[in-house]
Formats: structure tokens, C-alpha cells, sequence
């Protein structure tokens, strides 16, 4: 009790004099007036590292995005010809940009609005070592939590930039293998032959092999008699490459005319003709069948028979089969007059032998 009245007493507000008071308000105006000078410096320094920052931060912005415009219209002035096929196709090109566009906007904000922060913290006198070097600590900790995050983002952003693939590429990525259909900067969308939807992390890719980019070959094997005319065989290859090249729209998936490389194989009944032709990238599949359709037709109109592909050499059977192969091997029990044999023969009783069982003796008694 007697504490607390001590500190009852102790908290009361004492009363303060006139002069008190007016000494009080004197030194508080002196101190503002000595300070505002600097207060008032401090905010405008801020408030002018602000607008640099939201004005440098808006053009750096609107000139990224201008470049990303500027690049699908480039992109869809030659959609539709054959350079635009060989180039890329406007959802590729506009998924590339869009994906590129974001990543520079965040780079180009992070690295502005961070500058002008530690420029903020600077001009109010506050430390940064401590702050670095915690944001250092922070850093390298998320660094190696979410190294995996880190590395399939990386991967994703050098795969958009050296434009590895895109959206329509026909690609194989080692753990997978389909058509592009997505490109994200931390997973990649494929589509397989059955339909299926690959999820491939960039970080897990190791290799590419793009089979949309420069040009494809297709190639056709022509398996005739060993009889045939060869240059008339080749003749009349040669005119339906000749043809096909003149027709929609193979004259554009054709690069370059179809040429008959010669004999590819040669058998004691047959021969086989290698023909190939350059292709549009992503197109040799259907070149290839209707080449084989084409010069199906033609060589039945010239009389030249196709014949079916000779039986692989590992599967043919020149000699005939042997009789014996599956008969066991001889054994001495085969014949009867082996010891081994006569060994193995029953024993028949002699004639003097009864058969009848002997008495049984019973067991004697104790006197």
C-alpha cells in the first residue's frame, strides 16, 4: 500500500509556471526553425528521386512494349508465305515477345524502384551496410531453397532469348518428345504423337533437338524387279518429281526438285531406289506419302511392278530342316541283350519255390 501511494504521488502532474511554458515553446520553435532547412531539403530530395524513378520506370516500359508491338507486326506481315513459314508463325512469335516483354518490365521495375529505394534510405541518413548485408543473408538462403525455381526459370529465360524453340516446333527434349504448344519461363508444354500433354521443367532439359528449323529431307525407297530398265525407272521418277514440284501447295513445302540418289540396295530378285527431296521444316511426312502415291501411279501406268522387301537375312532358312534334330539319343536299355538291360529285368522265382507264407511262431510264455 504505502508503494503504491509512493507512486500515485510520483505520476501526478505537477503544475508548471508561465515561464516554464514559455521557455518550453521558445526552444521548441528554435529547434524547428534551426532544422526545417534540412527537413525541407530531405523532402524534396525525395520526393524528386520519386518522380525520376515513376517517369524512367514509364518510359522504360512504354519503350519495351513499343519493341514487343513492333515485333508481332513484323511477324504478321510475312504470316501465311513461305518465309513466314521458314521464319516462325505469329503465336510463336507472339508468345516469344510477350513471354520476353514481361521478363524485361520486371527487370526494368526491379532494378529502377530498388535503386531509388536505397537512394530514399540514404538520403534519411539511415545505414545500409546492416541492411545489405541481411538482404545478402536472405538472398543466398532463398537461393538455395528454391535453387530448382531459380535454375528452371534461368533455363526458361536463355531458351526465349536464343529462341531455342517455340510454339508449332516439333522438338525433342530427351525426357520428352512432341509438338510445342506453351513456352513458360519456368515449364514447357508438349503434345506427343497419342495425344498426351508433356509438362517438361526448363531446368530438366539438357538437349534440344528442333525438327522445325532450316529444312527436312524426306526420302523414299521404290523397290523394283531385278529385270526393270533403271533409266526408265528414273524417268519416270524424275517426271513426277517434275510434276509435284508445279502443283499447290506441294511447289511451296518443296525446296528443292526431287532427286533419284540411284541404287540404294540390290538383291538377286529386286532393286531398291533411293529418291530424296529438301522440304519445308515439319512437311517431310506428308511429302514422303505422297511422293510414294504419285509414283505408285506412274510406274503402274509405265508397266513397271513394285515388289514386296526380300525376307531380312537373319530370318531366312537356306538349308532344310533336319528329321533327327528333335529324335532323343540312343540308350543301352534299347536293347535286350545289353548287360545294362539284363540288369534292369525282373527277377522270375524258380519252380521249387512255394508261394505260401511261413507260420508265424508265437512268442514264447514266461513261467
Amino acid at each position: 500500500m504505502f508503494w503504491s501511494a509512493a507512486l500515485a504521488a510520483d505520476s501526478t502532474p505537477r503544475p508548471t509556471t508561465l515561464d516554464d511554458a514559455q521557455k518550453s515553446a521558445t526552444n521548441a520553435a528554435g529547434w524547428v526553425e534551426e532544422n526545417w532547412s534540412t527537413w525541407l531539403g530531405i523532402g524534396l530530395r525525395i520526393a524528386l528521386i520519386l518522380i525520376i524513378a515513376f517517369v524512367l520506370r514509364s518510359v522504360v516500359r512504354r519503350a519495351i512494349t513499343k519493341l514487343i508491338e513492333r515485333m508481332n507486326r513484323t511477324a504478321q506481315a510475312v504470316d501465311g508465305t513461305a518465309l513466314g513459314g521458314l521464319l516462325v508463325n505469329v503465336e510463336r512469335r507472339r508468345q516469344r515477345s510477350a513471354a520476353i516483354g514481361s521478363v524485361l518490365r520486371s527487370v526494368a521495375s526491379f532494378l529502377i524502384m530498388g535503386t531509388a529505394a536505397l537512394m530514399i534510405l540514404s538520403a534519411l541518413e539511415i545505414n545500409l551496410a546492416p541492411l545489405l548485408a541481411s538482404a545478402g543473408v536472405a538472398g543466398v538462403a532463398i537461393g538455395f531453397g528454391a535453387r530448382n525455381l531459380v535454375t528452371d526459370f534461368l533455363s526458361g529465360v536463355f531458351m526465349i532469348l536464343e529462341d531455342q524453340y517455340g510454339v508449332g516446333d516439333t522438338i525433342d527434349a530427351g525426357v520428352a518428345s512432341g509438338e510445342v504448344i506453351e513456352v513458360g519461363l519456368r515449364v514447357t508444354k508438349l503434345r506427343g504423337d497419342n495425344g498426351e500433354i508433356w509438362y517438361v521443367r526448363n531446368g530438366e532439359v539438357k538437349r534440344i533437338g528442333n525438327l522445325s528449323q532450316g529444312w527436312a529431307t524426306a526420302g523414299v525407297d521404290v523397290q523394283v524387279g531385278a529385270e526393270e530398265d533403271l533409266d526408265q525407272v528414273r524417268s519416270v521418277i524424275t517426271q513426277v518429281g517434275v510434276d509435284m514440284a508445279k502443283e499447290e501447295p506441294w511447289n511451296e513445302r518443296l525446296w528443292e526438285p526431287i532427286e533419284v540418289l540411284g541404287l540404294d540396295a540390290v538383291y538377286l530378285d529386286s532393286m531398291i531406289v533411293r529418291v530424296s527431296a529438301r522440304t519445308m521444316p515439319g512437311k517431310s511426312v506428308g511429302v514422303e506419302r505422297e511422293l510414294r502415291w504419285r509414283i505408285k501411279k506412274a510406274l503402274d501406268e509405265a508397266g513397271i511392278q513394285l515388289i514386296g522387301r526380300p525376307v531380312e537375312p537373319d530370318l531366312q532358312t537356306d538349308a532344310p530342316a533336319d528329321p533327327t534334330a528333335t529324335a532323343a539319343a540312343p540308350s543301352a536299355l534299347s536293347n535286350p541283350d545289353s548287360p545294362q538291360s539284363a540288369a534292369a529285368s525282373p527277377i522270375t522265382p524258380s519252380a521249387g519255390s512255394s508261394a505260401t507264407p511261413s507260420a508265424t511262431v508265437p512268442p514264447p510264455t514266461s513261467k
